[in-house]
């Protein structure tokens, strides 16, 4: 029975792709499981990114729970991994569909057997609606959902989406100082009512992202959050009360990876009478962190209510691992990793677990260990004089935000709690 991950899977891995073992034949991506290959052997080769297979399925579990609590649907962003072997993962769970930013990340998610497609951006461009035109057209069981914003998008779009299936849309509602989005409930009124008026377009519904609103005040983010939220659920009422949206239910869709729980609690006080898809977009929950989502977890649990909490946490599934080039001064180590591997644009990579190759076991790394500066290729990692590190020596990082680490990495091994590989994921960034 073919799958639509059978071109990935009998794609042919080798050293020329970063983080494959160069000391490993060419093989077939679904080959690689059943290699045997070991980190604390030595057999991978450096930097490597792993994920863990049992952070990434109690994860999942943790997600599941939530969403049975709470009644509400998960459409993950897919941007973060663009991994479809991930994306079916979320698909089995259940996911909505997958969300996606651009069109080339949108046509990835079709291409490789994607049903349900939210385009969480406006479309301006014609040769993009052009394209979602053509997908849909191709395809009568794909769903594919954009965004608008204003009269002049609504013009490109109707424009260019004229004949044929309707194109649907969410309407999008952002805040002062913020990024795209209509600012307010009479500006999304207006658009909506155009929308309805136009040939080729379908509107489903109302969209926002709250997950920016963050600065060194929690609770004022929360609250500006719930502002946010109260008003998008204000305009879906709007949009209800004069049958704008053209569908059997209304998608109201927000939740980055930060404020989902304050999406649920919305909708609990808003005053829509008809069918409701609530859609939560988090993208990173599958992966997590050990930095911006790390802390966005911990307040997010403090404030969650008894009936959400579950019996498992997010934790991170993804590490960085790099050898230990050289101890030059004391203090320092300078590790095989540097800006082209792990994500900087939020924090520097937290130093989690070390090895000494052939002593059999990972070690923690001690609580005075830390990276604070990265090269194109190089880790300053700062830690006391006495620190046993040596040049060999494997050290595994945390990552804060996952995003702008995975595309660094074309090739992303999966490992279980012995360390040792059991799948390989090719991303399409």
């Amino acid at each position: 029975m073919t799958s639509p991950l059978d071109p990935i899977l009998d794609s042919v891995l080798d050293g020329r792709q970063k983080g494959y073992p160069q000391d490993r034949p060419p093989m077939p991506l679904r080959a690689v499981g059943a290699q045997g290959w070991s980190l604390l052997r030595g057999d991978l080769s450096m930097p490597v990114a792993l994920l863990s297979r049992r952070a990434l399925e109690n994860n999942q579990r943790s997600m599941q729970a939530f969403l049975r609590q709470t009644g509400a649907s998960l459409c993950p962003h897919g941007k973060t991994t663009m991994a479809p072997q991930l994306f079916h993962r979320q698909l089995a769970d259940g996911a909505w569909g997958i969300t996606l930013a651009t069109v080339q990340q949108a046509r990835v998610a079709v291409e490789f057997g994607v049903p349900r497609v939210l385009l969480a951006n406006e479309l301006v461009v014609p040769a993009d609606v052009a394209w979602c035109r053509s997908a849909l057209e191709a395809d009568p069981a794909l769903d594919l959902l954009c965004l608008v914003d204003s009269l002049e998008g609504l013009e490109v779009l109707a424009t260019s989406a004229r004949g044929g299936r309707p194109l649907p849309v969410l309407l999008e509602l952002g805040y002062p100082g913020g990024r795209t989005g209509v600012r307010t409930v009479e500006e999304g009124v207006r658009v909506a009512r155009a929308v309805r008026a136009s040939s080729g377009l379908e509107l489903r519904g109302v969209e926002c992202f709250e997950g920016l609103i963050q600065s060194a005040d929690p609770e004022r983010d929360v609250a500006r959050v719930r502002e946010l939220l109260a008003a998008l659920f204000s305009l879906a009422s709007r949009l209800e009360a004069e049958r704008l949206v053209e569908a059997d239910e209304v998608v109201v869709s927000a939740g980055g990876s930060a404020y989902f729980d304050l999406v649920v609690e919305a909708r609990e006080r808003a005053a829509l009478r008809g069918p409701v898809r609530l859609v939560l977009r988090s993208g990173c929950t599958l992966t997590h962190d050990d930095g911006m989502y790390e802390r966005a977890r911990v307040q997010r649990e403090a404030r969650l209510p008894a009936r959400w909490r579950g019996s498992t946490s997010l934790e991170p599934a993804i590490e960085i691992w790099s050898a230990v080039l050289s101890r030059p001064e004391p203090g320092l180590a300078l590790l095989s990793m540097g800006k082209r591997d792990v994500a900087f644009d939020v924090d520097l990579p937290v130093p989690r677990r070390w090895l000494r190759v052939g002593e059999g076991e990972c070690r923690p790394a001690s609580a005075g260990w830390r990276i604070d500066r990265l090269n194109d290729q190089h880790a300053y990692l700062r830690l006391p004089e006495e620190a046993p590190l040596r040049p060999g020596d494997l050290v595994g990082c945390g990552v804060s935000h996952p995003c702008t680490t995975f595309d660094r990495w074309g090739l992303v091994l999966v490992v279980d709690d012995e360390d040792r590989v059991v799948d390989a994921i090719r991303t399409f960034f």
